[in-house]
């Protein structure tokens, strides 16, 4: 092979290589075009995420709390998820788990009714896709219910509630 047709080869190869990587982080970042996504609302016992426009559903998706998924969370460490009112207030490009929106837990409430039992609340509760761990990846498929506190939905529907949920929004976290 010619110096000329290895360059434009080794050429063509990393530019096909850039365009793979902007791809999946256009595929990553979705754009979302529609009604506005009013609240979001968990039903624990049917392990189901609700998108809404006022009244109306949007999307529905299924998910996985905490390990200990009964009750309302109290303390660091319960693996339990939160049950209340809270608001969407962060997201997270580089979590460990895909994507991840942070949601306001603990609250003012959460937080005094730990310190009376002199414990700490925990916090850092998201909504987040599948780990980026292998290991965790694998540990995740096996078992529901896996995480520490979060609510954990599919790769691709993290990505679509991550393009639809803005900062700001309620959340409620219903038993």
């Amino acid at each position: 092979m010619n110096r000329r047709a290895f360059g434009f080869s080794a050429a063509a190869s990393l530019a096909l290589a850039g365009c793979s990587r902007t791809g999946s982080a256009a595929r990553r970042f979705q754009f979302y075009e529609g009604p506005q996504v009013t609240s979001v609302v968990i039903n624990k016992s049917s392990r189901k995420l609700y998108l809404l426009h006022y009244e109306e559903v949007l999307r529905e998706y299924d998910v996985d709390l905490g390990f200990a998924p009964q009750g309302h969370k109290q303390f660091e460490g319960d693996g339990k998820t939160p049950e209340g009112t809270y608001v969407i207030d962060r997201r997270n490009p580089n979590s460990r788990y895909h994507l991840s929106v942070g949601i306001s837990y603990p609250n003012v409430q959460d937080q005094t009714a730990a310190q009376a039992a002199g414990k700490k609340p925990g916090g850092e509760i998201f909504i987040h896709g599948q780990p980026n761990n292998p290991k965790e990846r694998k540990r995740a498929a096996r078992v529901s219910d896996w995480t520490a506190g979060c609510i954990a939905v599919s790769n691709d529907d993290i990505e679509e509630i991550y393009a639809m949920v803005q900062d700001g929004t309620t959340i409620a976290l219903r038993p």
